[in-house]
């Protein structure tokens, strides 16, 4: 993937278990738009999350979106709908997103949608991440998650190593 646009959730996520420097590896340039800067810089945010988010990585731009129109997208919170506005507007090869209603509305619009699960699932594909070890950092934080997504794909991700290891 070349361009993608990220919603909050997964760039807050991985911030928080030391993954976020898979995303240039996995994706190249991601994009957010303003709501979402804003929605990460938030004082409730973490502080780890507000201080990378202060300094930006290189591979990271904020770009305004369209005006937000379309009534399918006045149900989600800002960040979401400005999410998959810009990646409408740029025709971004995958949007990040985590929330169930804005990844229905995402995939609804024919928008390829990518979560912090899959993100961390793909970095171990490509050995830049140990799976176990980012989801119990994972699981250390309020992420919620389907328990048994997590177990399958660890045990998916062990069958892999050990076909590797042989």
């Amino acid at each position: 993937m070349r361009t993608v646009v990220a919603d909050s959730g997964p760039l807050r996520y991985l911030v928080l278990i030391g993954a976020i420097e898979v995303l240039p590896k996995l994706m190249g340039d991601v994009l957010i738009p303003p709501e979402v800067r804003a929605e990460i810089d938030r004082p409730q945010t973490p502080a780890s999350v507000r201080a990378w988010i202060a300094a930006p990585p290189s591979w990271l731009a904020v770009q305004p979106g369209p005006e937000v129109t379309d009534p399918a997208l006045t149900e989600l919170d800002p960040g979401e709908r400005a999410a998959i506005a810009l990646a409408l507007s740029t025709r971004a090869d995958a949007v990040l997103m985590d929330d169930r209603a804005g990844v229905a509305v995402a995939l609804a619009k024919g928008l390829a949608v990518l979560g912090t699960i899959g993100l961390l699932d793909r970095a171990a594909q490509r050995e830049l991440v140990d799976l176990e070890t980012a989801f119990t950092h994972l699981r250390a934080t309020n992420f919620r998650y389907p328990v048994a997504l997590l177990d399958a794909l660890l045990a998916e991700d062990r069958i892999r190593r050990e076909r590797r290891s042989t």
